[in-house]
């Protein structure tokens, strides 16, 4: 016992875990301790110290409980039971019965479309496990249902995340085509939850991968890689990061192509200095953005006209530039606009190519 992980041990009690559950922010603890944590009227993680939500959901972490059961079966705790009494536990004994992990990827993916009862079961099982390998593999089928599998609560998707879904789409997005674009829309919907963006974030392939589907992915992995990228860069770490792995020319030239996620992209990256500084040295980037500010979209044209407002203040070559490709003329028509973001823009804009 003593040479187990500490991974293994609830941080609480110190004990190993036989019921570990996942509070919202990602952090494992055996499920006795943690409900007397919160019973106490306690509303932060013991670990981060950081405030829970009113409530916090108790995620079950099947992995780490598939693994102390590897190596201690008697130790683990039997699972609770559902409600409904003895029916609904032979219901549920059926239900596993049925999706055993040998079970193939399209039998889980059937599963998995037929709704929440269906989803529920395959996480039931524990076979998210065998779709990660699949997906991991390059098995279309597997991304997409574990795609749907994302879609059934933020609770499931923290879950997904701490039983190791994040290496899984990495590798899924790295192998291109349709399933690195199915990879690349799950890990959007994965980090749709503050505590996912920083997990994934974090992770030193998905960034990564991602920039490089932007670069040699066609139309549709590009589109998704851009999305996974807006939804991951709302969080201030995750821009810098990157920023820091090319991400900007890669966008750039998506956004010349007529992508409006692209330019929301960029919008996000230039919140940042060295987001900025990037931009900067982008060839054509003045072009790029002043053709979407002219004839992109309401939320394309109000990201554009920020992002050149933001570079054209760091740079007055740059905003020379942009005064000879008549982005003042173009500042002057749309500060009129309904669109009250658009016209902001346009005006803050104007005023700092006066001082150019």
């Amino acid at each position: 016992m003593e040479a187990w992980p500490d991974d293994f041990r609830c941080p609480i009690t110190l004990e190993v875990m036989t019921d570990p559950v996942i509070l919202p922010s990602g952090h494992t603890f055996e499920r006795r301790s943690i409900q007397r944590w919160l019973d106490g009227g306690h509303l932060t993680c013991p670990v981060t110290n950081l405030p829970l939500p009113p409530s916090p959901p108790l995620i079950p972490n099947h992995a780490l409980r598939r693994l102390i059961a590897t190596v201690a079966p008697s130790a683990v705790a039997a699972p609770v039971p559902s409600e409904g009494g003895a029916q609904g536990r032979q219901e549920a004994a059926a239900s596993a019965a049925a999706v055993q992990p040998s079970s193939p990827v399209p039998t889980l993916l059937r599963l998995a479309k037929s709704g929440a009862a269906g989803r529920r079961e395959v996480l039931e099982s524990g076979n998210a496990a065998v779709l990660l390998r699949h997906a991991a593999a390059g098995d279309e089928a597997a991304a997409r249902a574990l795609l749907l599998l994302t879609l059934d609560g933020d609770d499931t998707r923290v879950g997904l995340v701490a039983d190791g879904a994040v290496d899984a789409l990495s590798s899924a997005v790295r192998r291109g085509g349709a399933v690195a674009a199915l990879a690349a829309t799950a890990l959007t919907s994965l980090a749709t939850v503050d505590v996912n963006k920083c997990t994934i974030g974090a992770h030193p392939l998905v960034i990564p991968e991602l920039v490089g589907l932007l670069r040699r992915g066609g139309p549709r992995e590009r589109r998704e890689a851009a999305t996974a990228l807006y939804e991951l860069c709302k969080l201030p770490e995750n821009r810098r990061r990157a920023v820091r792995e090319g991400a900007a020319p890669a966008l750039a030239t998506l956004a010349a192509a007529g992508s409006a996620r692209a330019v929301e992209v960029l919008g996000l990256l230039a919140k940042c200095r060295e987001g900025r500084q990037e931009l900067c040295k982008i060839p054509g980037i003045v072009a790029v953005l002043s053709g979407v500010a002219g004839s992109g979209n309401s939320r394309a044209i109000e990201q554009a006209l920020l992002v050149l407002n933001w570079i054209c203040s760091e740079s007055n070559e740059l905003a020379l530039e942009a005064i000879k490709l008549g982005a003042f003329q173009l500042c002057e028509t749309l500060v009129n606009d309904d669109n009250c973001k658009i016209a902001k823009n346009a005006l803050e804009l104007a005023r700092t190519l006066e001082t150019a």
